[in-house]
C-alpha cells in the first residue's frame, strides 16, 4: 500500500470519525431512542465506491472502534460493530453489482441491514426477543437516512468525480 493511499484512509476514517463524534452532539431529531440520520455512513458508502474492498472495511472498522472510545462505551461499540458488520456484509457484495448511479439503493439496503444486526444484538443482550417489534419503526427511519446519505455520497463522488478528471 502506498503512501498516498494510507493517506486517503486516515482522511476518509477522519472525516467519519468527525461527523461520528459531531453527530453524537445534535439532539436527537424524534424522541425515541436509536433513530439517528448516521452521516457518517455517507463516507462508508463513498468508501466502497472510491477505495479497494477492503480498503472500505477498514474505514469502517477504524471509525467504529474509535468512535466508541472517543465518545462511547463498551456497549455503543458493541451495537455500533453488530450493525457496521452485518451492514458491510450486504453492502460489499452488493457494491460490486451496483454503479456509483445506485448509491442510495446500497446505502438504504445498508441502513436497514444495519439496523437489524443492533436489534439481534440488543435481543443478545439484554435477552429480550420482543425487542425484534421495534425492528419495523428503525427500519422505516433508516430507510430514510439511508436515501439521504447515498445520495449525499453519490453527490461527493459524482464532483470529486469531475473535478479529478478536470485536474488531469
Amino acid at each position: 500500500m502506498n503512501v498516498k493511499k494510507i493517506a486517503e484512509i486516515g482522511l476518509l476514517t477522519a472525516i467519519a470519525l468527525i461527523i461520528h463524534v459531531l453527530e453524537t452532539q445534535i439532539p436527537p431529531l424524534v424522541p425515541i431512542p436509536g433513530i439517528k440520520p448516521g452521516l457518517s455512513n455517507i463516507i462508508t458508502v463513498f468508501a466502497l465506491y472510491r477505495l479497494k474492498k477492503h480498503e472500505a472495511v477498514m474505514v469502517v472498522a477504524l471509525r467504529v472502534l474509535l468512535g466508541s472510545m472517543f465518545g462511547g462505551s463498551l456497549s455503543a461499540l458493541m451495537y455500533s460493530a453488530a450493525g457496521s458488520a452485518l451492514s458491510i456484509c450486504v453492502m460489499l457484495p452488493l457494491s460490486y453489482k451496483l454503479s456509483p448511479k445506485y448509491m442510495f439503493l446500497l446505502s438504504v439496503l445498508g441502513a436497514a441491514a444495519h439496523n437489524l444486526g443492533q436489534i439481534l444484538m440488543a435481543i443478545l443482550v439484554t435477552r429480550t426477543p420482543s425487542l425484534i417489534m421495534y425492528l419495523p419503526l428503525l427500519t422505516v427511519s433508516g430507510c430514510i437516512a439511508g436515501l439521504f446519505t447515498g445520495l449525499s455520497a453519490a453527490v461527493l463522488y459524482d464532483r470529486l468525480s469531475k473535478y479529478e478528471k478536470k485536474k488531469a
